[in-house]
């Protein structure tokens, strides 16, 4: 994978501190061994888009979800897709949320583009949840001439800085790739090219701030209900009953029984290995379980 260590020295460097606010924050994530699969073909299914795509390689097919960077949706068929769209859109800048579905259709043409050739995927199979009954999984896409998929997206003004991200294949750490994303997408803005050719500069600072007040108040919620629960109350992930997890608000039976199978854990982080739990998810459990008792 072309990715290279000298991102940090991108000539934009300086203008990282007035634009650091800007950036979607990148979380941590399972460092398991990546596996590379080779010669692989981009299937067609209508639930791909830019930076989450159906492939198959060497013989094996899975849904990949790109470390590092998100693309706008494509569609706002549900609830949580129209809520990601005007988050998108107010990040962007954008006052239209049609025009942020149309550049999420224009990433998905892009990504179709540039692997129309074989390509190379490395996955650790770390869940990315997903609404399919296969589920997601994190992984790098490097193209048929040897550039990151993810990198290509944000460069051409597809895709954010966002998301989970994790050492590189060729051994680039976690931070050092978001340093170099960060430039791509500063690059990407002075240039105004892909969405942000659109991007309204009056207006961004003011639909930011709006998203991050309504973030704001969701943290404050979570803290408010994360308060009333004792140390008592809380399930010991490794012990508790499938009844005792079917108990909280977004597990069901069959998640329940993923969580049991997947025991032991070290922390609740390590509920991001089990299929079917999105770092979204993890976060709206997480106040719920304690690993051991305390």
């Amino acid at each position: 994978m072309n990715v290279m260590k000298r991102f940090i020295q991108s000539p934009i460097k300086f203008l990282f501190v007035t634009a650091v606010l800007m950036f979607g924050s990148i979380l941590p994530s399972i460092a398991a061994d990546l596996q590379m699969f080779s010669n692989g073909i981009l299937i067609n299914n209508p639930a791909n888009d830019g930076d989450s795509l159906l492939v198959e390689a060497d013989g094996k097919s899975f849904r990949v979800r790109l470390y590092f960077v998100d693309c706008p949706e494509t569609s706002t068929s549900s609830k949580s897709d129209a809520q990601r769209v005007r988050e998108q859109s107010r990040y962007f800048g954008l006052s239209d949320a049609a025009r942020t579905i149309n550049f999420g259709n224009e990433a998905k043409t892009f990504t179709e583009h540039v692997l129309a050739k074989p390509f190379t995927v490395h996955t650790a199979f770390a869940s990315a949840g997903g609404r399919s009954a296969q589920g997601r999984v994190y992984g790098f896409i490097t193209t048929a001439d040897g550039n990151d998929l993810g990198s290509l997206l944000v460069k051409n003004g597809f895709a954010r800085t966002h998301g989970i991200g994790r050492e590189t294949p060729d051994g680039v750490s976690r931070d050092e790739m978001v340093e170099g994303f960060r430039d791509f997408e500063i690059s990407a803005m002075l240039k105004r090219v892909g969405i942000w050719s659109e991007s309204d500069p009056d207006r961004i600072a003011e639909l930011r701030a709006k998203q991050r007040s309504e973030d704001q108040e969701l943290k404050e919620l979570q803290s408010q209900v994360k308060k009333t629960l004792t140390p008592q109350s809380l399930l010991d992930l490794n012990t508790a009953s499938k009844k005792e997890l079917q108990s909280i608000k977004g597990i069901g039976p069959v998640l329940a029984e993923r969580i049991i199978a997947g025991r032991p854990y070290r922390t609740v982080d390590d509920l991001i290995n089990v299929k079917g739990i999105s770092p979204k998810k993890l976060e709206s459990i997480r106040p719920y379980f304690i690993v051991g008792k305390k």
